[in-house]
């Protein structure tokens, strides 16, 4: 991957390119008048959606690792039109149909281990995205899921910003007791670097913080390192997450209780070795 190459303004038109692709691809298997097989319906959907899997390989772990205002204003543009493309797959009852037709005679069809697995996976996926609700459940969920997206995405760039705001500058050689000397040469390098000469600033970004919290012997500088940790997206104003914690929490119940689960935790542990929340 030619990374050096790629910039900021390539995202989007390569996001749209994918997802026009793909659904030329799914409308492919939705259109083909042939009986349902493993091939061409389960080999189908999951070599679906290439180049929108590469763009989005690149593009989130960038955003994840490397953000700026650009890479976020893209991902808030992207959100809903993913989430929208989403479920568009999984809510097509012609494309449904056909995997479950599979799905339904797989005891048949002498199967491989690995073949087995994608197909079950790819069914059940299909089914927790909404493909078996009805039309009014469908309905309700497209909205529902699109905002979760963009909720999920608002939290993570409100802790981000948390994250990257907190500062501790210390001025007291006193209160870098128990620091190794790697650990204040780095953090005075931080602060010269911030224009703080003289000074040493540590962060809440694990590099600078667990070296702090491990070694200095300043209880109280290290309470306020630690909390300033925790409290990432709590500390009101803009980049207060209380409000859209309690929106994700409630959409969540909506959705699980759209799939006939009685709480979101149900809904994720049916598919997980636990099973149930009890």
């Amino acid at each position: 991957m030619p990374f050096d190459k790629i910039t900021t303004a390539d995202y989007m038109p390569a996001f749209v390119e994918g997802m026009k692709q793909q659904k030329v691809e799914i409308e492919a298997i939705i259109n083909n008048t042939e009986a349902p097989t493993f091939d061409n319906t389960l080999v189908a959907i999951d070599k679906s959606g290439a180049l929108l899997k590469k763009v989005s390989y690149v593009f989130f772990n960038l955003s994840s690792a490397d953000t700026n205002d650009s890479i976020q204003a893209i991902a808030k543009q992207l959100s809903p039109m993913l989430s929208a493309h989403n479920d568009d797959i999984n809510l097509n009852e012609g494309l449904f149909k056909r995997v479950k037709a599979v799905y339904t005679a797989k005891e048949r069809l002498s199967l491989e281990p690995d073949q087995l697995r994608l197909l079950d996976k790819i069914y059940k996926d299909f089914v927790r995205g909404g493909a078996d609700l009805t039309p009014e459940q469908k309905t309700a969920l497209r909205p529902i899921n699109e905002r979760l997206s963009m909720l999920s995405l608002q939290f993570g760039d409100n802790v981000l910003a948390d994250n990257n705001a907190f500062k501790l500058f210390i001025t007291d050689t006193a209160d870098l007791a128990g620091l190794p000397e790697a650990v204040k040469a780095t953090a005075a390098a931080a602060a010269k670097a911030d224009g703080k000469d003289g000074q040493w600033l540590f962060t809440i970004d694990k590099p600078s913080m667990l070296p702090f919290l491990t070694y200095a012997k300043n209880r109280e500088l290290r309470k306020k390192l630690y909390d300033g940790y925790i409290n990432k997206g709590n500390n009101g104003g803009s980049t207060d997450n209380n409000a859209i914690i309690a929106e994700i929490v409630n959409l969540r119940s909506q959705k699980a209780k759209l799939f006939g689960f009685e709480n979101h935790a149900a809904y994720v542990l049916d598919v997980c070795m636990a099973k149930t929340p009890q």
